[in-house]
């Protein structure tokens, strides 16, 4: 395999371990700087100039994109996408992780937990908001930092609506999160490899320092996660669309709850808590996408008129409900059953006995004019109780209707 690796720090140990276990392994690597591409679309092909020069081919890239050059990072592994160049952190992934907001968005319409977090920008709606996610004491964070930077605890709520409005002052867009006492100083970093978690290891914040990041002091120690916890980190990270990632957990009384997904994951202080060669495991993963690369079946298979992906749920009134599959009449509509998933469990082509129960959702391919009776309704929005105006509201007079 040729592997680029896409980093402004040669030097730093995640890069040179990512080296040396693709050199051990008898592959060809090269480190690039990020910003040294020129992206070329003056061409009728998608291609990039590196340093001035026609860039080389590659079978795959790692990208170690840092938070300073979000923007540019991204476009430079979009291209990379577009000539066909395997990458295990997309161009989307990268962007869903970064944007604070927009990873909580994604995340809280998956079955997976998060803290109780909300987004205001007008100074009216800062203390509902705070009550909103269970009063004071509560974390706010800045959209786009990193490290533990820009995450402030506000012990009560007169001083959380003053740093909020500070922030809001000086054109910082932030969260405001419920404060997870149980977990203070404490938290999870899992790291995802493809579809299992290679290693995991706990953070501890010191002293009164309830930050528990390693760039603040923290000191960490290796740590077996039981099935739940890596069976979220697992799938947050597939949300995100990310093939490696660092997920950032809470201990909550209510099992884990995410707090960050990192696309760039440092290597150091895991392989140090761990003992384990993490850097190898993600040059393996990448070398095996290169040699039996995933297929996209929703891209890959529409390419018949009439015909595409749908994901039929199992529910009362379906007509599926206690049929096994061979009697469920769907191969006689021209569907063919590609996985069924029954709580956490992928089950791949399953076969034509397996009797269907409630809650289990099926990935087909077929005609899809037979399919749309079967795909789950829209989820519609549940309605809630309507409040009168609040008091010196000056959109109140614009709101009458009904």
């Amino acid at each position: 395999m040729k592997l680029a690796i896409l980093s402004r720090a040669r030097d730093s140990y995640s890069t040179r371990r990512l080296v040396a276990a693709a050199e051990e392994r008898n592959h060809k690597v090269r480190v690039l700087d990020t910003l040294r591409f020129a992206i070329d679309l003056t061409g009728d092909e998608p291609d990039m100039q590196y340093r001035g020069k026609p860039l080389s081919d590659y079978d795959a890239v790692l990208p170690r994109v840092g938070a300073s050059i979000t923007f540019f990072g991204m476009a430079v592994v979009r291209q990379f996408e577009q000539m066909d160049v395997y990458t295990p952190t997309t161009a989307a992934g990268i962007a869903n992780s970064r944007d604070k907001l927009r990873s909580m968005q994604i995340l809280s319409s998956h079955d997976v937990g998060i803290p109780a977090t909300t987004f205001v920008r007008n100074r009216a709606d800062v203390m509902p908001a705070i009550e909103r996610v269970g009063g004071a004491p509560v974390v706010i964070k800045l959209l786009e930092g990193t490290q533990g930077i820009g995450v402030i605890l506000a012990p009560d709520d007169k001083v959380a609506g003053a740093v909020i409005e500070t922030l809001q002052s000086t054109k910082q867009n932030v969260l405001i999160q419920r404060f997870v006492a149980e977990s203070k100083g404490k938290d999870i970093r899992a790291f995802v490899v493809g579809d299992r978690v290679v290693a995991a290891m706990r953070r501890v914040a010191q002293g009164d320092e309830f930050r528990s990041n390693v760039h603040r002091g923290g000191r960490v120690e290796a740590v077996e996660l039981d099935e739940e916890y890596q069976r979220v980190a697992v799938k947050a990270a597939q949300i995100m669309g990310l093939k490696i990632a660092g997920v950032d957990m809470l201990e909550s009384d209510h099992g884990p709850s995410i707090m960050e997904i990192n696309s760039s994951p440092g290597l150091e202080g895991i392989e140090a808590a761990t003992d384990l060669d993490i850097a190898g495991a993600v040059v393996d993963f990448v070398a095996n996408q290169v040699a039996f690369p995933e297929l996209d079946v929703r891209q890959r298979l529409t390419v018949s008129s009439g015909y595409g992906v749908a994901e039929l749920l199992v529910r009362d009134g379906s007509g599926l409900l206690g049929q096994s599959l061979i009697d469920s009449g769907l191969r006689e509509r021209d569907i063919t059953v590609l996985t069924l998933t029954r709580e956490h469990k992928v089950i791949p082509n399953p076969r034509g006995h397996r009797v269907l129960e409630a809650g289990d959702r099926l990935l087909c391919f077929g005609r899809l004019e037979e399919m749309r009776d079967l795909v789950p309704e829209r989820r519609r929005r549940r309605a809630r109780p309507k409040l009168g105006p609040l008091p010196d509201d000056p959109l109140h007079e614009e709101s009458s209707e009904g």
